[in-house]
């Protein structure tokens, strides 16, 4: 919700809102002219007309009710930001994988190249910490959450579809149910827009052929010989990445992984419809990554810590490929919190095995979603006893407090800890990191 707030704001549009608790987010909304109310009741509504609510909000909300008791105009999010799209040339990212940092490198990108662009994203870039921006310029780049189906609510001029999983099976019975989302986002494109898309990614090319046999127009890239921009010649090291798009164009970039070469190829595609191939992938060496997507927090005693959003076995499994690029010669530490109990019970028995991939592996309990409750048997001890390392290489540790004490313990000068998840435990790496300095301190 706040990038929509944002870009409102800074549309000159009057912007009020509420939550049950002050965030940074609500306070630099606050600073910038938006009247933030901490509590939600009836009377935060006065003087309201429309009000904007988002999936995770229950029916049973009081503002929400008292807003149909009003009258008052309810709409959801998705409608909100196309409404703000509305004259500019829409470019939004879909995927199960890689949307919110391809939507960064296109928004970093956008204005590198002096274009100004207007932007919304799901999470922040690394560089600014800035997630929505209402530019001058006539493009308006966003990231289109399939994880409720209101992806189909926006009419793109270009589409892009990263790759196509199942990862909200709250949401979705199957992955066919998936598909067929995707297929109703790939409709929405406007007559004449394009769609861009992974060619590698089986899920995505089912999206390629819907989109062909009506007509539209398709534009791929990966390392298959028949992308359009074929991604070849890749070296990766710690922190850069290297590659050559469509046989001519040099992509440098200032960030490690294969997954991350190809959002750099999904979004050089998009920006060739405005600018040159080679002038588009120079934009992309300013990017330096979005926030809590392999993001440096710190590094005390020796030992480097990251945090990353990574929560699908998938994604896991490609992320910690390219920290294990830049751990070098040092181990590779990883803490892991699964994430909603719907996700974990669909994902149990797929999450051990990319963990393996570290030295030692801290497995925390399950962080329930938005109004889920525990499943029996869904826990982060099954998880544990699926990473095929040592058993005195895996740990499951149910309370996140007392993490940070278990990875200080492990870690030594030279290793990389990452750790990973979409629930508390980003509070994890700040607390090791002070811990280590102390230790730091002592020794010295």
């Amino acid at each position: 919700m706040a990038p929509v707030a944002r870009v409102a704001l800074e549309r000159g549009l009057p912007v009020s809102g509420s939550d049950i608790k002050r965030t940074v987010p609500l306070d630099e909304l606050e600073r910038d002219g938006a009247l933030v109310t901490i509590g939600q009741r009836p009377e935060n509504l006065d003087g309201v007309d429309t009000v904007v609510v988002s999936t995770g909000l229950r029916a049973d909300n009081v503002e929400v009710l008292a807003a149909k008791e009003r009258g008052l105009r309810v709409i959801h999010r998705a409608t909100a930001l196309g409404s703000l799209m509305v004259g500019r040339t829409s470019v939004l990212v879909a995927g199960t994988h890689g949307k919110t940092t391809t939507t960064s490198m296109l928004a970093v990108a956008l204005a590198e190249l002096g274009l100004d662009p207007s932007y919304i994203i799901g999470g922040e870039i690394g560089a600014t910490g800035v997630s929505g921006h209402a530019g001058k310029g006539e493009v308006f780049v966003a990231e289109a959450d399939e994880s409720d189906g209101t992806f189909t609510h926006y009419e793109p001029d270009i589409a892009v579809i990263t790759n196509v999983e199942l990862d909200h099976p709250d949401y979705f019975e199957s992955v066919d149910a998936v598909y067929e989302a995707f297929k109703g986002f790939v409709d929405k494109i406007k007559p004449g827009g394009t769609l861009v898309a992974c060619v590698d990614d089986a899920g995505a090319r089912i999206s390629i052929e819907h989109a062909r046999a009506k007509g539209i127009k398709v534009l791929t890239y990966g390392v298959a010989e028949n992308a359009d921009v074929r991604i070849t010649d890749v070296t990766l090291a710690s922190g850069s990445s290297k590659a050559r798009l469509a046989g001519d164009t040099e992509l440098d970039l200032n960030m490690t992984g294969r997954h991350n070469v190809e959002n750099a190829a999904a979004a050089v595609t998009v920006l060739s419809a405005f600018v040159e191939r080679a002038s588009a992938a120079k934009a992309l060496a300013h990017f330096t990554g979005a926030r809590r997507r392999m993001e440096l927090i710190g590094e005390a005693g020796g030992v480097r810590v990251y945090d990353d959003y990574m929560h699908h076995p998938t994604e896991i499994a490609a992320t910690l490929a390219a920290y294990r690029e830049l751990a070098g010669d040092g181990r590779l530490i990883v803490a892991f919190q699964p994430q909603r109990y719907s996700r974990a019970r669909a994902f149990l028995r797929e999450y051990g095995a990319p963990l393996g991939a570290a030295d030692l592996v801290a497995v925390l309990e399950v962080y329930p979603g938005s109004g889920e409750d525990p499943i029996p048997g869904v826990t982060g001890s099954v998880i544990a006893q699926d990473v095929p390392l040592p058993a005195e290489q895996v740990v499951f540790e149910p309370e996140t407090a007392n993490v940070p004490a278990l990875l200080a313990g492990w870690a030594r000068p030279g290793d990389l800890v990452v750790t990973g998840g979409a629930g508390n435990i980003t509070t994890v790496g700040p607390k090791l990191l002070d811990l280590l300095r102390a230790r730091a301190e002592n020794r010295g």
